[in-house]
């Protein structure tokens, strides 16, 4: 097992070079450059010269790329065009938010479309299997941005002043503010080293770090406004795990074994759950690694529609200004998350199935 990882990690090295080759490239093809995004009309050639000067853009290709993976390779993301401050802050400021929120929609999306799916598979052909699948082909074919803004309207406007009335915006209600949980614990962080990020990183997991830091009212203000974002954007990977979960199990559910264990008298639902499902579950586990993925990086319409400050709107704004830096500082992060998430995907495969061997 060990072996196999390794083996894995050592295959992901040339696939995160790539996709930073790539990202430095595509950047820097789009029309428009930093200095006119940032400073408009001032944007005169002298300005824009000193401004390329300053951020180091006048340098050929070549010796950009060079410093950006010296810089990449020795854990420095380099500095931000637009705020003048590292990469590596912002993204820790940035990426719990968007992670919070993509464990809660997959959370959603898990909890509700795999039995969705193997309700489906169960009553093939029935009313049931015909309206799962109806559901689930809504879900999948329904606009973020315009199921966001339906949501926001039923549960802060027609629904206000009732017990079912959600915060239609923002992480938290205004003014209210978690502390840290090393604070709360007692501890001495100084923000800096392997212990200080993961500390701080942690306690910007708005919902995390009161629920571990025991601030209950903080927490339930966290989590309702958690709610409406995360249905939102768990809508299409649900749509999408409950139709694999259905293809799948019908599949598996029409092989010998399973006829065999009917032929014996099992009960019907032991055949699914103890001999079908745990062979089904091998494509779905596939499907939702991809999904956890690409809403890390794909969730800038949810976070617009409710005002979150996450991974989505810092990559829209930074490709806005042309800001170089937190383009590829993000895009490294989450090319780095499938990875390790494939990872974890294909070690479940071995517990899942037996018959295979990773070694």
């Amino acid at each position: 097992m060990i072996g196999y990882i390794l083996r894995r990690l050592l295959i992901a090295i040339p696939v995160l070079i790539g996709v930073m080759l790539l990202v430095f490239l595509l950047v820097r093809l789009v029309p428009g450059d930093p200095c006119t995004a940032l400073l408009g009309e001032r944007a005169t050639p002298e300005a824009c010269e000193r401004f390329n000067e300053v951020n180091g853009l006048n340098e050929p290709l070549y010796v950009q790329l060079g410093i950006y993976l010296g810089n990449v390779l020795s854990g420095d993301f380099g500095e931000s065009i637009r705020f003048s401050r590292p990469v590596s802050e912002i993204i820790i400021e940035r990426l719990p938010v968007t992670l919070e929120l993509t464990i809660a929609a997959l959370s959603v999306a898990v909890v509700v479309g795999i039995p969705l799916g193997i309700a489906a598979a169960r009553r093939h052909n029935t009313a049931v299997d015909v309206g799962a699948m109806a559901f689930a082909n809504i879900g999948v074919s329904m606009p973020i941005f315009w199921l966001g803004l339906l949501l926001a309207y039923l549960f802060a406007v027609v629904l206000l002043g009732t017990p079912l009335a959600l915060p239609p915006s923002g992480s938290l209600s205004p003014g209210t503010r978690p502390l840290p949980f090393y604070e709360v614990w007692g501890w001495e962080v100084s923000g800096e080293g392997f212990v200080g990020i993961v500390a701080e990183f942690i306690s910007n997991m708005i919902v995390t770090n009161a629920f571990i830091s025991f601030q209950w009212a903080i927490w339930w203000d966290g989590v309702l406004h958690l709610i409406l974002p995360a249905i939102t954007l768990a809508t299409i990977p649900m749509a999408i795990i409950a139709r694999m979960t259905r293809s799948s199990l019908l599949d598996v559910l029409g092989r010998d074994y399973i006829r065999t264990a009917r032929a014996k008298g099992a009960v019907e639902r032991k055949v699914v759950r103890q001999h079908a499902l745990r062979n089904a579950m091998l494509p779905v586990v596939t499907i939702i690694g991809l999904q956890l993925g690409l809403l890390l990086g794909g969730a800038v319409l949810t976070e617009t529609v409710f005002g979150l400050a996450g991974v989505g709107t810092a990559l829209f704004e930074a490709i806005n200004a042309r800001d170089f830096p937190i383009i590829q500082g993000f895009t490294v992060v989450i090319a780095a998350t499938y990875v390790i998430v494939n990872l974890f995907v294909d070690i479940s495969y071995g517990y899942l199935d037996p018959r295979v061997r990773l070694e």
